[in-house]
Order: C-alpha cells, then structure tokens, then sequence
C-alpha cells in the first residue's frame, strides 16, 4: 500500500514538474499569444505615455540621495518604460528599485550590464572570468550553469533583463572596447559559448540582449567616444560577424543590442550609426535574420551616435530605424517630445510605436511584472553571494588554465627544492605566492612593482641562482585586462632574460598582452590565467602543484607563435 502511495506521489510530482515547464513559455513565444494583461495596460496608455514606454533611463545607487530623487522625479513625470543600472550595492539597489516600483504606473522593466555577472556593475558581488577566458573553456556546461547563477542574482534583487553576452567576434587584437569581453575570434567558438550563457539565463528566467549588433569585433575605435567604420564587404559580415547572432536568434534569443557603427556595405548613407539605420535594424535584423523579439539600442549618448545626430535627432531616428528600447538618452523628456512631434509630422507611425510598446510590455509580463510584488530586502548580500557560486567560479578559473609551453618541465617541478617564486607588476605578496608557499615549503617570494628598475631587478637576481626551481608570476593590476600591460623596460629585459632559463611563467593578463613581452616564446614553461583575480591565481598555482590538468585552449591569435586553439 505505502509502495502503491509513494507511486502516485512520485506521479504527481512528476506532472507537476512538467506541467511548471510547460507553463514557462519563452519570451518568443508569449510574443505569439493574446495577452489579456498587456492589452489592458496598453489601451490605458496616451500617445505620450506609449513612446516614454520605449525609454530606459540610467540608475546609481553610489550617487547620493539628490541623484536618486532625480530618477525618481523622471520616473513619475516621464513614464519611462524602464531603469538601466549602474554602479552601487546590491542591498542599496533592491531597496531602491521598490521605491521606483511603488512610484511607476507601469511596472518597471529593470535591466544591467552583467557579462561577467552582478560584479560588472555592483561591489560586494561575484565576478564570473571574463568572456575571454570563458572562451578558452572546453566544458560548455559550466557557462549554462553560470547562466543559471546569473539569473538567480539578477532576479534576487528585482532585475528582468541583462545586457549580455557579447556575442562580437574579437578578430582584431587592437580593439579597444571589445578585447577581452568577447568570447574570441573564432565564431564558431563564440557562437557556442555565448548560447550556453544565454541558455542559462533565459532558462533561469532572466531576459538577454546579444550585443553589439551586427558586430563590433574588428574595429580599432570605442564607440563610446567616436564613429567606429567597417569597410567590409556585406557577405564578409554575413560570413563572419553576423554569424553567432544568426545562430542564437535561430536558438530563441530574447533581446538584441545594436552598435554604433558606420557600414557603408549596409547603409552608404554619410556617418550614419548602425543604430539609427532603418536598413540595418529593420532590412536586416528584422526582415533578413527574422528577429522577433526586443531590439535595444547602445546607450544613446555615446559619441558614436551623437556625433552626427544632435539635440535629439538621435532618439528620433532611433524609433525610425526601429528599435524597441532606447537606452540612456541624452534627455529622455527632450527625446519623448521630439517622437511626438515627428509622429504629428508623420515622420513615425503610431503602428510602429505600438508595435514596440506591445512587446516591451509582454517582457514585463513575462518577467512577472503582471503581479505587483516587492523585492525581500532582508539578507540581500549573503543570497547573491551563495557558497554554491563561489564553488562554481572557481571551477570557471581552473576550467579556462591555459598549459601553452613547458608541460614536461612543469611536471618535475617538486615541492622539497628550494624555489624562488617572483610576482611581476604587484607591490605585494600575490595570492598566487601565498598558495604556492604553502605547497614549496622551502620557498622565498620577492615581488617586483611594474615600475621596477634595474637596481631593483639585480637584488632579486643576485639570490635566484641559489635556488632549483623559478616560478614567476607577470601580473596586470589594472581593473580591466586590456592591451598595454604596464611593465618597465627592465622587466621585459628580466622576463625576456629569464625565459632563456628553466623559469615557468604564469600571465595573468588579457592573452594578446603576449605579444608585447617578447622571450615567453621559449620559456620552458608558460600558462595563462587571462586576469588577475585571486580565483585565477588559485587556478594557476593548482597547476603548478600538478593538482590541476589545464584543459584550456588559446581563444585568440596573437602572433605567430600562439595561435587560436593552442595548448600543449
């Protein structure tokens, strides 16, 4: 009887699972379905009312309180459609996003950028690697699960949608703005990790928006503060930038973002931004590639768009080309007033307005918004902070090591000799010394900052020949891994000198940064560890222990002697 019992149960629950599953339809397809919700909202909407929908304000909570009660004025007057979030703290942004909640007519939708998850944006969060060095990864299951993470956080504290992944193949090592936040240069590579991470998020119920339409990986120049152009041919983007945003529009992809930049072979007309591009955004996204859902815009006061287009022009033009969201205006009510004088002009349709106001709202809907609720502000940072995640970033890290020379020589690396271990480019002892001095018992650490002159280096070396074993770590301590790793003449010479002898390297940089330290080409033993968190060091020193079996693979090419897909 208690068998026959626990049968049914097992049933019940079992349909109870499918059923929930069922029931979570995707974005897409809740965009196919009448909704009584979003047509009730809708229809209570003025003209003005509609267009404020299609704009997403900037948000702060490390600004003070006059910044906050600004927003919160914008919101009230302007009944914007949304917040994008900035910089603060997890706890202060659940706090403040129930205040903007409770002042909105219509819910909120809330978004961030979030590559690397919460810690892009906000302190006391986990920072996920990069996308460069989850591009190195070979267990494409471990980014599906930080997707999962992801979703987890940004629910947590009341978010619906993240500004991510970069989907941009990185096929320039001289972007400045891209670089270590794509995937890498290989689209097949990219396409595959960026659809695991955003299988992840969209399966823990979070919005996402691929980015930087129709491709930002092969240009020298930041948007941010000029024009990008890509001279290439339309069937060279079709072949090669446009491909992972082909394949994950084909997977179901919620949202997109587009660029801003100028491409003749797509729109020839003089500094047009891609964002401002009816061909572009409507001839191609929509029509071409057959995209349905959300298309944002790059935030709208970047110099890239507003160069060309001034006071307002921009906004208009945006709504024109045909994007549903226009984020970060550069004068949201100056932009709503414009919209409306160039619908009465007949520059705009309503139709093409409502048709971005219905789907902005069917997002809201499908995020939750529907039932009015508030975010739990007890315990905010220990529930984005779960030992579960910290687990799994360093299973990112020592998924992502990198063996690219000397696997035999670090294989006889043996913790009884007596071992230098030097860290390059810090002022103090590394997280990546301290793992390793307790493991080389008969170990000494010197660290040499990244002004380090010769004086300097001449004390270390004059100790280093006592020693069996060198380990050294070259480490970029600046915030963001970019191009330019900041090392003194004199220590390029040491490393370049050092490299001729038994030394085992670890970079701890972005992978392109290998270029400018010429030597490591024959060490006898380098691994990279793409950034300098401590989980990357960890990672690192497991490898040197011969704890660890790198698995990673070169994202990038950087010059003759790395190459895309390298490891040893």
């Amino acid at each position: 009887m208690n068998v026959k019992h626990l049968l049914i149960a097992t049933s019940l629950l079992s349909v109870s699972v499918s059923s929930i599953k069922a029931q979570k339809k995707s974005y897409l397809q809740t965009l196919t379905e009448k909704n009584e919700w979003v047509d009730s909202v809708f229809n209570k909407l003025n003209r003005r009312q509609k267009i404020a929908q299609m704009f997403f304000v900037r948000a702060h909570t490390n600004l003070g309180k006059a910044y906050e009660d600004s927003i919160a004025n914008v919101i009230k007057k302007e009944h914007i459609g949304g917040l994008v979030f900035f910089q603060g703290g997890p706890g202060r942004q659940a706090i403040l996003t129930n205040q903007y909640q409770s002042i909105s007519r219509v819910p909120l939708l809330i978004a961030s950028d979030g590559e690397w998850g919460l810690g892009m944006r906000l302190d006391s969060t986990i920072s996920y690697p990069y996308q460069m060095a989850l591009g190195a990864i070979q267990d494409k299951e471990l980014i599906y699960k930080m997707g999962l993470e992801v979703a987890k956080d940004y629910k947590r504290i009341g978010m619906h949608m993240n500004l991510a992944p970069d989907v941009d193949v990185n096929n320039n090592p001289k972007n400045p703005v891209i670089n270590y936040r794509s995937f890498g240069e290989n689209k097949y590579n990219v396409a595959t990790k960026a659809g695991e991470y955003m299988r992840g998020m969209q399966d823990g119920g979070l919005l996402v928006s691929l980015k930087h339409f129709p491709g930002h990986g092969d240009t020298d120049v930041d948007s941010h503060y000029d024009l990008p152009q890509l001279k290439f041919t339309k069937a060279r983007l079709d072949s090669l930038e446009i491909y992972p945003f082909r394949e994950l529009i084909r997977q179901g992809a919620a949202g997109v973002m587009i660029a801003h930049m100028n491409i003749p072979a797509l729109d020839n007309t003089p500094n047009m931004p891609s964002t401002l591009s009816k061909p572009i955004v409507t001839g191609i996204l929509k029509q071409e590639l057959g995209f349905k859902g959300l298309i944002i815009s790059d935030a709208m006061g970047m110099k890239g768009v507003v160069k060309y287009f001034k006071d307002g022009e921009a906004d208009v033009m945006g709504v024109i080309a045909g994007n549903d969201i226009l984020e970060l205006s550069e004068n949201s009510d100056r932009a709503i007033k414009l919209v409306r004088k160039a619908v009465r002009q007949d520059r705009i349709s309503m139709d093409r307005i409502d048709e971005s106001v219905k789907k902005i709202l069917t997002a809201k809907y499908w995020a939750g918004l529907s039932v009015r609720d508030s975010i739990n502000e007890r315990n905010v940072l220990a529930d984005v902070n779960r030992p579960g995640s910290q687990v799994l970033l360093q299973k990112l890290a020592d998924a992502s090591m990198t063996l690219l020379r000397g696997k035999a020589n670090i294989s006889r690396l043996s913790k009884d000799r007596r071992t230098v271990i030097i860290s390059l480019g810090t002022p103090g002892v590394t997280e990546f010394q301290r793992d390793l001095g307790a493991y080389y018992k008969n170990s000494v650490f010197y660290t040499l900052d990244r002004n380090a002159n010769a004086a300097a280096i001449a004390k270390v070396l004059r100790y280093i020949n006592v020693f069996d074993q060198v380990i050294i770590g070259i480490h970029d301590t600046r915030i963001r891994p970019g191009n330019g790793i900041i090392l003194s003449n004199d220590l390029k010479m040491f490393i370049k000198d050092m490299s001729l002898s038994n030394a085992v390297f670890v970079l701890f940089a972005n992978p392109y940064n290998l270029s400018a330290l010429p030597g490591l080409e024959n060490s006898k033993g380098l691994i990279l560890a793409y950034q300098k968190e401590d989980f990357m060091q960890k990672a690192a020193a497991s490898v040197i222990k011969n704890q660890l079996v790198p698995t990673g693979r070169l994202p990038v090419t950087v010059n003759s002697f790395f190459k895309y897909g390298d490891k040893e």
